[in-house]
């Protein structure tokens, strides 16, 4: 699976071949009078850069630009046909005397008003590469599935920060080296050490960091921000915020997905078109399962106590694997069902990105974008690496594999380390009050009302979980109008206008609960401008959403 997918830890679901290629995220956002919008955006960027540059003391194009970072300028990218800024890439070593284990990133400082501060992004898998949420999700620009190239993309965090994305651990995308990591804290010691040598790199100090990601990165997250706490030094880590978007947080796979799994299938049945004898048997098991009995009990405001650990084989005894049931079977009525957007229906778009592979239509001639080597020239990274979406070797030692990429196995391989929830989560609520989880209304691998029991099970500050259900909308009611130019040369007419309630948002002792409505896994690509809100937030910008 790719950088926004969930794979399982300690239960390796397995899906079959079908299920795996259609895991993809499809949506075009940008088809209409490609060539016209493409030169508007190209106008109006270089208008806005323009102005920019002659308000600041210090140029868009030179504000990291020294000796130590030249070699890693990237100039132009191929098929980008705007300015892209001040940009840079490369691999910078974990251990600075020793460059055989290397971590790969893409650095773009705010185009916007400097800030000394980092927004780190991380997808997930693991082993799927952030360059992912680059090029499709909060990056500068955007190059969607089934669209003919990239257009800038309005609600980019290059707007508000300074943005690094990395390909980690060690044997993602393009990140090379040994891998040796069995833990997550393994993998932020690893990921803490390439970070300093980074910041030593770029001639950072003091700045305020922000750690963000989705899906896997949802244990990623937590555990490098509370490394970066254990530090105990800010001139290097002075970190003061995190963000997770449907994450693996908990007991995910049974919480997370198979607790939540019938209402639902019920909730969406819209989509879905499951027939009436299917239904039943779903709610049948959903009682005898034991999971009805559960949400009653532990998805309440306050929580009772603490959740039980999972007592039975779900995968075995009594049927109770609702949650393959309902996958396999949506398959049966949408062939292109996506399980981390339920909304989703034929055709399957062409992805630049090469995800899935197997059904996807590819244009004659197409290649793979970060596998192509003008690109790889341009972002100088190695030209033997044939980079994929998603590693096809495992970036977890004792990794299993699963629909054809590698996570941790049932019987304890892979990753060893304890949910975020149980004390890593906690630690970085308490010493941030600015960390935010949130979760997309239509995505099945991760699932909202599994993601708020995973919080129901957490205690920070002294209390566990929420004391009141979350109730609060939110409501997008009007854009920074600096922006408009880019909206109108993308076709989009009037989004400067009310989004509507596009969510319900919740803050307690540090901690922001955000369910977004009509909204995949990937929520800054399906819904970039609720989660630019997100981000406002996490940085302090606004006080609610």
């Amino acid at each position: 699976m790719r950088g926004w997918c969930v794979v399982l830890a300690v239960c390796a679901l397995l899906f079959d071949v079908t299920a795996a290629a259609n895991r993809r995220s499809l949506r075009d956002v940008s088809r209409r009078g490609q060539d016209k919008a493409n030169k508007a955006v190209r106008e109006a960027t270089h208008e806005r850069l323009n102005a920019r540059q002659t308000n600041s003391s210090t140029t868009a194009t030179s504000q990291f630009l020294t000796s130590a970072t030249a070699k890693y300028k990237v100039d132009s990218l191929p098929d980008v046909n705007f300015d892209i800024g001040e940009m840079y890439s490369g691999l910078i070593p974990i251990d600075e005397k020793n460059a055989s284990r290397a971590l790969f990133f893409m650095f773009n400082p705010t185009i916007g008003k400097p800030v000394d501060e980092i927004t780190i992004w991380l997808n997930g898998g693991p082993g799927c590469s952030s360059l992912e949420g680059f090029f499709q999700e909060n990056g500068r620009f955007l190059w969607q599935p089934g669209t003919f190239a990239p257009v800038e993309n309005p609600y980019s965090w290059v707007n508000l920060t300074n943005m690094l994305w990395v390909e980690q651990p060690v044997g993602t995308g393009f990140s090379i080296g040994e891998v040796t990591a069995t833990t997550e804290e393994e993998i932020a010691q690893d990921f803490i050490k390439f970070f300093k040598n980074w910041e030593t790199t770029f001639g950072i100090k003091n700045y305020k960091i922000y750690v963000t990601g989705e899906s896997y990165a949802g244990r990623y997250v937590p555990y490098i921000s509370a490394a970066m706490l254990d530090e105990k030094d800010k001139e290097y880590y002075d970190l003061s915020g995190a963000l997770v978007y449907d994450p693996c947080i908990g007991q995910f796979d049974y919480t997370q997905e198979e607790v939540p799994a019938v209402p639902f299938v019920l909730e969406n049945q819209a989509l879905l078109q499951f027939n009436d004898s299917f239904l039943a048997q779903l709610e049948s098991l959903d009682q005898s399962c034991g999971y009805a009995e559960y949400r009653e009990k532990y998805l309440t405001f306050p929580p009772p106590g603490n959740q039980p650990a999972v007592f039975f084989n779900y995968t075995s005894e009594a049927n109770c694997d609702v949650f393959d049931m309902i996958d396999n079977a949506a398959l049966e009525n949408n062939p292109c069902f996506d399980i981390y957007e339920v909304n989703q229906q034929c055709p399957l778009l062409w992805d630049v990105l090469s995800f899935p592979t197997q059904l996807v239509y590819t244009p004659e001639g197409a290649m793979t974008y970060f596998n192509r080597s003008d690109v790889k020239a341009a972002i100088h990274a190695p030209s033997y690496v044939d980079w994929a979406e998603c590693a096809v070797n495992p970036v977890i030692v004792g990794g299993v594999e699963v629909d054809g990429y590698y996570n941790g196995g049932p019987e304890g391989e892979g990753d060893l380390s304890a949910d975020p929830i149980q004390h890593v989560l906690p630690q970085v609520i308490e010493a941030t009050s600015r960390v935010l989880v949130s979760n997309g209304d239509f995505d099945m691998i991760i699932i909202t009302n599994g993601t708020l029991m995973a919080i129901q099970n957490m205690t920070w500050n002294g209390k566990l979980g929420f004391q009141r259900e979350p109730d609060t909308p939110i409501v997008i009611n009007e854009i920074d109008l600096e922006y408009q130019s880019v909206f109108d040369a993308n076709g989009y007419n009037g989004a400067d206008g009310p989004q509507g309630t596009m969510g319900v948002q919740h803050y307690e002792r540090g901690l922001m609960w955000a369910e977004t409505y009509l909204s995949g896994h990937m929520q800054p690509e399906f819904q970039p401008r609720v989660t630019y809100r997100h981000l406002e937030w996490v940085l302090g910008r606004i006080d609610v959403l």
